[in-house]
């Protein structure tokens, strides 16, 4: 397969990743936590890198592509984790409280935790949560950049 369709297939697999964001957020009402925002922003710079690709035709940028999708795939597969309790997630948006403080600090810090928490599973399918198939499809997606970056094809 010509390398320029499959970075037209791996530009057009983040934006399709983005808009199901979207999608969930804004039209189904799912709050995006602090790493859900995390795994975005990669989506965005591959589309941006893809698009420079496919205009420009230098090959050689699929590597930040490769970059950019195995960087949100991390952080999908380390939400899960934090989703599932396999591990901790940042203090910032779980929901560890630090029990030996004071009545008032501890109510200061209840009042100024995010609404949506990092380690709540709000939609899965199959048992895999979003953040899950974000690390899945943009494992996929990393390995066609790869692909198109090892590929003698010019």
């Amino acid at each position: 397969m010509n390398i320029y369709r499959l970075a037209g297939i791996a530009t057009l697999g983040s934006m399709a990743i983005l808009i199901g964001a979207f999608f969930f957020e804004y039209v189904l009402g799912y709050s995006a936590c602090k790493m859900c925002i995390w795994q975005r922003w990669p989506h965005a710079v591959a589309i941006l890198i893809g698009l420079i690709v496919l205009t420009t035709r230098i090959k050689s940028l699929s590597a930040f592509g490769f970059l950019s999708l195995i960087t949100t795939s991390v952080i999908g597969f380390y939400h899960a984790g934090v989703e599932y309790k396999w591990w901790e997630g940042p203090s910032s948006c779980s929901s560890n409280i630090n029990t030996e403080i004071s009545a008032t600090d501890l109510l200061n810090q209840i009042l100024n935790a995010p609404i949506t928490r990092c380690d709540d599973v709000v939609w899965d399918l199959f048992g895999i949560s979003m953040a899950g198939y974000n690390g899945i499809l943009s494992l996929i997606l990393s390995a066609i950049w790869l692909i198109i970056f090892l590929n003698k094809e010019k």
